[in-house]
């Protein structure tokens, strides 16, 4: 048995982490507490901009900053609503289908994502994926401290939480799969023998086209 490993955010759905995190925002307390939250968040919209740019684990951090206050049970409920509301909708067209063909050929298929869990969760089980490893908040008493728990689902790491994957479950990486839509995601897609550009942004399609890594846009019927 060997396993799929795809990234999420412009590799299945068109959203970013932004977008849940400002849906989530847009509903937690009273409206007050709201427009502080959202006021907070587009203040340092240019700090996480370049963080995005330059390192992937830093955006993270600064990002579920954000969440500090919330409690877990509406995190949880909201879940299904980010999903439906904001997910749902982005999912480019053929993502399902790329997914099933995967399982269709016996393999495990994995989301790999900075997301976090409680709507990771729910994307896989539209899509049928069989795991996720996401990122989750810190609690205290049931309330976001505004951290989140290591290790932190980004950039490099998610090659490491790869390895540490198939060597828990006993896949050889060389048998293995992993997609993704963005350069930042090689390190993920240079530990398995079988790396594909899915949507991919304009240095990871020159890097594929030099490597010869089937590229997919999951726009169009595959």
């Amino acid at each position: 048995m060997s396993a799929s490993y795809f990234d999420v955010d412009g590799t299945l759905v068109a959203t970013n982490l932004v977008h849940p995190t400002l849906y989530y925002l847009a509903n937690q307390g009273t409206p007050v507490q709201i427009a502080r939250r959202l006021g907070r968040a587009f203040f340092r919209a240019p700090t996480m901009a370049w963080a995005e740019l330059w390192d992937r684990r830093v955006f993270n951090e600064m990002l579920y900053s954000s969440y500090q206050g919330m409690s877990e049970d509406r995190l949880e409920l909201l879940a299904e609503d980010v999903f439906e509301d904001v997910i749902r909708p982005s999912l480019y067209p053929y993502a399902k289908s790329l997914v099933q063909q995967n399982k269709r050929a016996g393999l495990k298929v994995v989301f790999v994502s900075g997301a976090l869990e409680c709507v990771l969760r729910q994307l896989a089980d539209h899509l049928g994926a069989d795991e996720i490893i996401g990122n989750r908040l810190e609690m205290k008493n049931g309330i976001a401290t505004g951290k989140i728990l290591k290790p932190v689902v980004a950039g490099p790491e998610k090659a490491r939480l790869i390895r540490e994957h198939a060597k828990r479950h006993g896949y050889d990486l060389d048998e293995c799969f992993a997609f993704s839509d963005s350069y930042s995601d090689v390190p993920m897609l240079s530990v398995v023998g079988h790396p594909a550009a899915v949507n991919p942004d304009k240095r990871l399609a020159l890097l594929a086209q030099a490597y010869s890594w089937p590229r997919f846009d999951l726009t169009q019927a595959l």
